[in-house]
């Protein structure tokens, strides 16, 4: 008896175990065969066959994205273009950056063939775009890593960058001209010579209860690293505010939509109540690099 016991006991926990399983398999049957393949299971806030980012990525339940003017860098930002959904990051030698949980979108922009679009130059070229979109030439300027101020205008009248050492000046060298061609050698100019260090002495600090679209997570050094809020949302009813972080890295790569690694049932969206207040903490955790509340900083 004792033996027929154990035996029932065996099938049931053998019938259990299966049970547990049906909940992420799906058995397809045949005359022939019997074959287990994975559930294929969506995943949450991503609308694969949206072409602009508030069409990609949609907001959590109870939020609503924050309102913008249809002039805003915000509402410039929710209309880039995006990769086709499943799309991986490209380096600027054409070869691929394989997705090791570290985004779950790609912004479809051309970033030139030379290693230069990477992190700081990458929420540069987003800033300077917008400017150039709206005609607002005027504001278009940054200033290299040696404190030389490097303004559109000026390039716009034919004026080049000419550096010898350790002095660097402005030369005549061409015929007024504002193509598109222009716009992108000024910015290959500003990726060469500008980047973390110089654009973070740039940016204005702002407390995290301020933060807005546009905003930028940013450590200077060598290396240092930057990345842009890109878009954030809000829950009426709570006021709690979420956010998404666009970034480019080393080497010279798309923009990418970062997942949150913190929270996948949210992500990639990020919460601002998650981001700790203290100075000397980590603030913000992203897949590739950490940051403390004091990194985040705005255009002035």
């Amino acid at each position: 008896m004792n033996q027929t016991l154990t035996i029932c006991l065996l099938l049931l926990i053998g019938l259990n175990s299966c049970a547990q399983q049906s909940d992420s398999i799906a058995i397809k049957n045949s005359s022939d065969f019997l074959e287990i393949e994975p559930v294929v299971v969506q995943k949450n806030h991503i609308i694969p066959n949206g072409t602009f980012l508030k069409t990609r990525i949609d907001t959590p339940t109870n939020f609503n994205r924050i309102k913008a003017d249809s002039n805003s860098f915000a509402t410039y930002l929710r209309h880039l273009p995006m990769k086709p959904h499943g799309s991986e990051v490209m380096y600027y030698d054409g070869t691929y950056k394989p997705n090791y949980d570290v985004y779950d979108a790609v912004i479809d922009l051309k970033i030139g063939k030379r290693n230069l679009h990477q992190c700081a130059d990458a929420v540069m070229r987003l800033w300077a775009e917008y400017l150039w979109t709206h005609k607002r030439y005027g504001e278009i300027h940054f200033n290299f890593t040696n404190g030389f101020r490097i303004d559109y205008t000026k390039w716009m009248q034919g004026y080049r960058v000419a550096i010898k050492g350790s002095k660097t000046s402005w030369v005549k060298r061409t015929s007024p001209s504002n193509t598109y061609k222009d716009f992108w050698k000024y910015m290959e100019i500003v990726f060469s010579y500008a980047g973390t260090l110089s654009l973070s002495k740039e940016l204005v600090q702002v407390p995290k209860e301020d933060m807005e679209i546009g905003d930028v997570f940013i450590w200077g050094g060598s290396p240092g690293h930057a990345i842009l809020v890109t878009d954030m949302a809000i829950n009426p009813k709570t006021n709690e505010k979420i956010f998404l972080l666009s970034q480019s890295y080393m080497p010279a790569q798309d923009t990418q939509i970062l997942k949150n690694p913190n929270n996948s049932n949210l992500s990639p969206w990020y919460s601002l109540s998650d981001l700790k207040t203290d100075p000397i903490a980590i603030g913000l955790k992203t897949p590739e690099w950490v940051f403390n509340v004091n990194d985040l900083k705005r255009f002035k």
